[in-house]
């Protein structure tokens, strides 16, 4: 692999992964402009965590009963988890095996969205502790935390270490140390398939149990800059959960051999949703194991993100095992999610919706009737 070999056809002919390189960073002609345009609303979407107040915060903090900071703390340890998983994923599994202009930038964009979000959560949690260490150096002792870890990067590694090999070596039998191993370009779009589906999984299910008790800290006026910031947090998530979920749609129209991997794999996918929605409801009884928070509970959140996963699954085609209701079983989370589309006063920085470089095209030639150069 090199960082520049010049391609030997058109980019606008190259699959999304496995082909060539890209050579030239040109978005003038794009094959997917739908990514391009993920990528543009991410960077429109730019914040910073130091743009919230969280000082009174602090206040509020000390208020809360043991069992409520037990709450407030282990969601942020886990939110830590996940995005530090999802600072380095992506980059270190798409980037080498990314053969078209759009999917680079859409790639480095979300890492370093997701590297934001990491920052904001150390903002958080210097603002409530005297030393934020305590917090960190043992994360990873909470078995619901290192579990989830687990699952998670399993699929990154697999895929990884695949694609590493295949780079290297090429397609065939192949003995390394003794060892004899063989690769098989369609075995390894299969662990890219899998790959993408635990991003989908991660960005679209996972978050969501810690998402809803910070906002519900919110509903009752307090830790309202934390909520702030997990709500710029979900907003960035949403347009990951978009990335993840455009490829994951466009390779097997793109690939026939993605399409048979899609069918080969639904029922592995399906798993993996059930899965992560069973660890976020072991993660909501860890949360709530010495007493709940008033308007939210372990049984409301079960409902809650078996909601959330029935329609993720829903929007990839996949046939959902959980009984839902039509309506969110949560249904004040909707004002914290929603809200990407309005424009604000940029000094208005706890409105999350602000959107930094962005343009509405809405004009048409009726507009314009009358005016001259």
């Amino acid at each position: 692999m090199s960082v520049f070999k010049q391609k030997t056809k058109s980019h606008i002919e190259s699959q999304m992964f496995f082909d060539e390189n890209v050579d030239v960073a040109r978005y003038d002609m794009l094959k997917y402009p739908q990514l391009d345009k993920i990528t543009d609303k991410m960077l429109g979407f730019f914040w910073r965590p130091e743009e919230v107040d969280v000082s009174k915060d602090r206040s509020d903090f000390a208020n809360l009963t043991v069992h409520e900071k037990h709450i407030f703390t282990s969601n942020l340890k886990r939110q830590i988890l996940l995005d530090s998983v999802q600072g380095r994923g992506p980059t270190e599994t798409l980037m080498p095996i990314a053969s078209l202009p759009e999917i680079e930038p859409l790639v480095q964009t979300w890492a370093f969205m997701e590297t934001i979000h990491s920052r904001s959560y150390t903002h958080i949690i210097r603002n409530v502790y005297p030393n934020p260490s305590i917090v960190f150096d043992k994360m990873l002792d909470i078995n619901e935390i290192a579990d989830c870890a687990k699952d998670i990067s399993k699929y990154y590694d697999e895929c990884i270490d695949y694609c590493k090999w295949w780079s290297l070596l090429g397609e065939g039998i192949h003995t390394v140390n003794g060892d004899k191993f063989q690769i098989d370009k369609l075995e390894m779009k299969r662990k890219l398939w899998m790959a993408l589906n635990s991003i989908n999984v991660l960005e679209g299910v996972r978050f969501y149990v810690s998402f809803a008790c910070s906002w519900a800290f919110a509903e009752l006026k307090r830790m309202e800059g934390n909520a702030k910031i997990i709500k710029f947090i979900a907003r960035d998530e949403n347009t990951h959960l978009a990335a993840s979920q455009t490829i994951l749609k466009t390779l097997p129209k793109e690939d026939p051999d993605f399409a048979a991997i899609k069918k080969e794999m639904e029922p592995q996918v399906t798993q993996m949703f059930v899965d992560a929605v069973d660890q976020e409801k072991v993660w909501a009884d860890y949360l709530f194991k010495d007493g709940s928070m008033i308007g939210l509970n372990a049984n409301l959140l079960y409902s809650y993100i078996e909601w959330i996963a029935a329609k993720r699954m829903k929007a990839l085609g996949i046939a959902s095992p959980y009984s839902t209701p039509q309506a969110n079983p949560l249904p004040w989370t909707e004002k914290w999610i929603a809200g990407g589309n309005v424009q604000v006063a940029p000094q208005e920085t706890e409105i999350s919706s602000y959107v930094i470089g962005g343009m509405k095209q809405d004009m048409d030639n009726e507009m314009l009737k009358g005016m001259s150069l």
